[in-house]
């Protein structure tokens, strides 16, 4: 058995492990906490397909990475119709001597502010002072040169401390029959009134149940709230997340007060055609900002 070799388990393991990292990474290279699980799903996908003709894989975490990385750009060419994504590389870009300061930067920096940098440089930041990942590493995830990877990374740390104090963005607001479809629904669930929701799925309804399943047609996706029905360390709030309307999900249990995942239902002619709920996919509220409707 060759050197590196991992068994399809292994893998298996490995993609549950690092799906939270991964998650964080695509998100803040597409701007969007929804669009990097399509991004993250696609590049698992691809990782499933691409292994068993992979060979030995030295450093698979890397592998991953490097796949979601070009999975992201893939995502991001198709939204700005760009055949590529080019560096600007400046030879004579050396250590920033604040680039400590700069990282803590980047590592609280919003999703918007990202959106707001070249792929370049907002992949080597990410890498580096949000993932934590050293010189060497992202320059093989990358598979650039060391001076292209210290240059990006030293303007994308410019660029960011820029950007840290523009909160100039206005709050989102629903309309008074968003918001009070989305609180009916919200009050119904917490009241297990789970046959006047399942009135509500239109015939061809499709669910995500972000990393376990997937379901289509009204009789499939009706036993989602029986999911729900069995357990009892829920309660739903109507809010906002990720600037749209959801249902914010908290456990009774949990001291913080903080939601712990969310649920997006999209609607039409008064039915719900799409419910994506991330109860089993916690890691993307890292990526979220959500709040509860006033």
């Amino acid at each position: 058995m060759p050197d590196g070799y991992m068994e399809p388990v292994t893998l298996d393991r490995l993609m549950v492990e690092l799906r939270p990292r991964l998650h964080r990474y695509c998100a803040r290279m597409v701007g969007s906490a929804l669009d990097g699980e399509d991004v993250l799903q696609d590049a698992l996908a691809k990782a499933a397909e691409a292994y068993p003709g992979a060979g030995g894989i030295e450093r698979p975490e890397s592998w991953l990475f490097r796949i979601a990385h070009n999975t992201a750009l893939d995502a991001l060419r198709r939204r700005k119709r760009q055949a590529t994504v080019r560096f600007e590389i400046d030879l004579s870009v050396i250590a920033d001597p604040g680039a400590v300061a700069d990282a803590r930067v980047a590592a609280t920096a919003s999703l918007a502010a990202f959106t707001r940098l070249p792929a370049a440089q907002r992949a080597s930041v990410l890498l580096m002072d949000v993932l934590g990942y050293s010189l060497a590493e992202t320059v093989e995830i990358l598979g650039v040169s060391l001076a292209a990877v210290k240059a990006a990374l030293h303007r994308a740390r410019t660029r960011l401390r820029t950007l840290a104090i523009d909160t100039d963005a206005p709050p989102p607001r629903l309309d008074a029959a968003e918001r009070d479809r989305l609180r009916s629904y919200a009050d119904r669930f917490n009241a297990r009134d789970f046959d006047a929701l399942r009135d509500l799925l239109a015939e061809d309804v499709r669910l995500d149940l972000v990393s376990r399943t997937k379901l289509a047609g009204r009789k499939d996706v009706s036993v989602y709230f029986g999911r729900y029905d069995g357990i009892f360390d829920w309660r739903f709030v109507a809010g906002l997340a990720d600037g749209r309307p959801a249902l914010l999900g908290y456990d009774p249990t949990d001291a913080s007060g903080a939601p712990g995942w969310v649920v997006f239902l999209d609607w039409a002619e008064g039915r719900i055609v799409t419910i994506r709920d991330f109860k089993y996919a916690p890691y993307v509220m890292e990526s979220l900002e959500a709040s509860a409707l006033a």
